[in-house]
């Protein structure tokens, strides 16, 4: 196993990249946990080593064996500039994550806002339900603070049109969560949406 491209991505050595694809190394390579060196590059938020690799053609929708890709990943974790640049090199918006979740819902979650606007202008579809049951909306309140960031978030995806009555298993309304959890400024956004 040739790793060598995947260590040059986590030093963000973009010389050394270069030249290891220019003597043919195999771009989309895999190391013993299914990564490629863009995923690593991914996982460090190494800008240029992502860059040089992604403008060589390197595949952004890779996935590891835990089902993360370089898209995937990068969304989740608020890696703005990696994200930017899956999405301009054929990042596959309906991929899913190993909790058959979208980029968007992990990012909501996070309270990663700038990365869920990149997304949701992107197209990424604000309705998906993941395996656990739950949208972008339902873990921006269920697995949050309630604070400012998640309350952004909340507001963004209102405003592109989440259906904010999609309750999750159980039953649950994101805005009896929001109150269940007191979440005033989040449930005053939901209910001005129309919730119930």
């Amino acid at each position: 196993m040739d790793l060598r491209l995947h260590k040059a991505a986590a030093a963000e050595d973009v010389a050394a990249i270069r030249q290891l694809l220019a003597s043919g190394a195999n771009i989309d390579a895999r190391d013993s946990s299914g990564a490629s060196a863009l995923l690593v590059a991914t996982h460090g938020n190494k800008i240029e080593a992502a860059r040089a690799l992604i403008e060589a053609g390197a595949d952004v929708n890779a996935k590891d064996d835990i089902q993360d890709s370089p898209y995937l990943y990068a969304g989740a974790r608020g890696h703005l500039e990696i994200l930017k640049l899956t999405l301009a090199h054929g990042a596959d918006l309906k991929s899913v994550n190993r909790y058959g979740g979208t980029a968007l819902i992990p990012a909501s979650e996070r309270g990663h806002v700038e990365t869920v606007d990149t997304l949701i202008r992107a197209g990424v579809d604000v309705d998906h339900v993941n395996r656990l049951g739950w949208t972008a909306l339902l873990e921006a309140i269920i697995l949050s603070d309630g604070g400012p960031r998640h309350q952004r978030i909340v507001e963004l995806l209102v405003a592109a049109g989440a259906n904010v009555n999609i309750a999750d298993r159980e039953g649950v309304t994101p805005l009896q969560h929001a109150r269940g959890r007191d979440y005033d400024k989040i449930a005053a956004l939901l209910e001005k949406a129309g919730a119930k």
